[in-house]
């Protein structure tokens, strides 16, 4: 069984920094794009940034500049550093990668959640 398990998370004042990390543990063939997504209260889930295996980064318009996404393959982890932190940033951030986990197809896997709260 594959499991994503998230850390970093946290109370920061606005201008402030998190990093984030999430390591993919358990039976792993391979794994394709790896990323960030946020869910703020009575909002959508949205993508932050995400990383292709080969290192291509993509990143929404609100977090450019300020976030910073990066993997390792060797250890199946992936990070976001997160600088200049904004109120509306707060979210609840969730890891998310696609994983082959049994040889054959690749599929989608989440974690949990880890709450960042952003103070004015």
């Amino acid at each position: 069984q594959v499991q994503l398990v998230e850390s970093g998370g946290g109370l920061v004042q606005a201008g402030g920094s998190l990093t984030l990390s999430c390591e993919a543990a358990g039976t792993i063939f391979g794994i394709n794009d790896m990323g960030w997504y946020r869910q703020a209260p009575g909002k959508q889930r949205e993508m932050v940034a995400d990383i292709t295996s080969g290192g291509s980064t993509n990143y929404a318009d609100s977090v450019k500049g300020r976030f910073s996404i990066s993997r390792d393959n060797a250890k199946n982890t992936v990070s976001l550093q997160m600088n200049s932190l904004k109120p509306e940033d707060t979210a609840v951030y969730y890891c998310n990668a696609v994983i082959n986990f049994d040889g054959a197809a690749y599929i989608d896997f989440w974690g949990s959640g880890t709450q960042v709260t952003v103070s004015s």
